[in-house]
């Protein structure tokens, strides 16, 4: 995330589906005392700074999304099929779903009975015993609902969610906005596959991840647009836009699909930086390992309430002409963020400290300026110092400044610890192909540079990456 972004998300740097909560009977057969009720899944996954979201006893491995969107009025009505494996026996499940009403659900083709508390919902049948939810196995939801998707306040005061814009609206994600239009298992430590169908009026255009699946049908006055996004996807990270664009389609080296869809406006102001994604994507692919997708692009549209450039997968978004830089940002998110995903969202310096270092990477091979002029601007400015990178003090401050300045320095300073650039990069496109697809965390990374480099760094953790007082430059 970044950019013309949230402040204080670098304002030169620098989204999502939401699931229902459901409740299954599951008993399990015990021997020789007939059978013992399943457990209720978690409501929340007790994450360090929004423990109610995410859920407990499944994990969803793909999201068929159908949606029919109407912008003047700002409402929709979808349907959600989630296929999700079962990690204990369940007597119940939960989805997370803002605002939304739900029409209807069945789990296994059986009716489900729905509780709503919140932005949790509840699910259960009245399936036999026989027939009921135990830990390994794969079971199919479908979850019908519809109304007037809301905007997200987050902790920060940015705004994510359902964002109308001038045309139409857009839907961003980082980090709760998913649930306000469609249920799911919302946060980051459970990414699935997708397939999304959307049906919006004649004459508009429907945008999101991964790549078009066959061309548009249009029947009467409304088009339907199909997207498949075939590698796995944290739901803060799943877009939509609905709105006119200027589309443009064509292949990259590799194979890589790249679309690109910008609002007429901007198209013109525009068009020179989107036209470099490829040599972006190609730059980047050298410093950091492979590109983790088979498509990449970029959406720009000229008006929302987001404010804010976002990594949403595999194109991102730009609420506005982008400049190169916050384009550089952005498409780093492909590999720290959106392919390597944090474990919790206590790990967000890992996606911005290493897209932030790309700017300054970008910088240096492109203009002239050094990383270590970087490094030395971001030192001397005051706000990078509030608090330690990998420990910010609420929910309101995971994007704050430090998370991605002071996150950048600790990736300069490991730098200066390996001390050849050949073998740092090594270590970047080590990492992302150690956790391709997954998720991580900062002992996971610190364990992984130790390992790697063969060196002790626990003073550089101690003060760069957890320190609250600001470390000699030279240290």
């Amino acid at each position: 995330m970044s950019g013309t972004a949230r402040t204080p998300r670098r304002a030169a740097g620098p989204a999502a589906a939401l699931l229902l909560a459901l409740a299954v009977l599951a008993p399990a057969c015990t021997a020789g005392t007939g059978t013992v009720e399943g457990e209720p899944g978690a409501s929340g996954v007790r994450d360090p700074y929004f423990p109610k979201l995410g859920n407990g006893g499944y994990d969803v491995t793909h999201y068929g999304l159908t949606l029919d969107v109407d912008p003047d009025a700002q409402t929709l009505r979808g349907t959600a099929v989630i296929t999700a494996r079962a990690t204990q026996d369940l007597s119940s499940f939960n989805l997370d779903l803002a605002g939304l009403t739900v029409d209807s659900a069945t789990v296994e083709g059986r009716p489900a009975a729905v509780n709503r508390a919140g932005n949790e919902l509840t699910l259960r049948t009245d399936a036999k015993v026989e027939d009921r939810l135990h830990k390994g196995e794969t079971f199919r939801t479908v979850v019908h609902y519809s109304g007037s998707p809301k905007t997200i306040t987050d902790p920060d005061e940015s705004e994510e969610g359902w964002l109308p814009t001038d045309d139409g609206s857009l839907a961003l994600g980082e980090p709760t906005g998913s649930m306000a239009w469609y249920p799911g298992n919302h946060h980051p430590g459970d990414k699935a596959s997708y397939d999304l169908e959307v049906t919006v009026p004649k004459g508009l255009t429907a945008v999101s991840n991964g790549v078009p699946a066959g061309r548009p049908v249009t029947a009467g006055d409304r088009t339907t647009y199909r997207w498949h996004t075939a590698e796995p996807m944290a739901s803060y990270l799943a877009t939509l836009a609905v709105g006119r664009f200027e589309t443009k389609t064509s292949t990259m080296a590799g194979g890589i699909t790249v679309f690109t869809a910008v609002d007429p406006e901007s198209a013109k102001a525009s068009a020179a930086t989107v036209a470099r994604v490829p040599e972006v994507v190609k730059w980047e692919a050298e410093h950091f390992g492979p590109y983790p997708f088979s498509a990449t692009g970029a959406i720009v549209d000229r008006k929302g309430d987001a404010g804010y450039a976002l990594e949403t997968q595999n194109r991102p978004f730009f609420p506005g002409p982008p400049s190169i830089g916050l384009l550089v940002h952005e498409m780093a998110h492909q590999w720290f963020g959106d392919s390597v995903t944090p474990a919790t969202w206590r790990d967000m310096w890992l996606n911005e400290g290493l897209a932030t270092y790309a700017e300054w990477l970008w910088e240096e091979e492109k203009a002239d300026t050094p990383a270590q002029e970087s490094f030395d601007e971001a030192y001397e400015d005051e706000d990078n110092w509030a608090f330690p990178p990998a420990d910010p003090p609420s929910a309101a401050d995971i994007s704050a400044q430090p998370v991605y300045g002071r996150g950048a320095m600790v990736i300069h300073k490991i730098r200066e610890a390996v001390a050849d650039d050949e073998e740092f990069f090594a270590l970047l496109a080590g990492w992302t192909k150690a956790h391709r697809h997954g998720n991580a965390s900062t002992a996971d990374f610190t364990a992984y540079v130790e390992k790697k480099t063969g060196k002790d760094l626990s003073d550089l953790w101690k003060d760069w990456l957890y320190g609250k007082d600001r470390p000699d430059a030279d240290g």
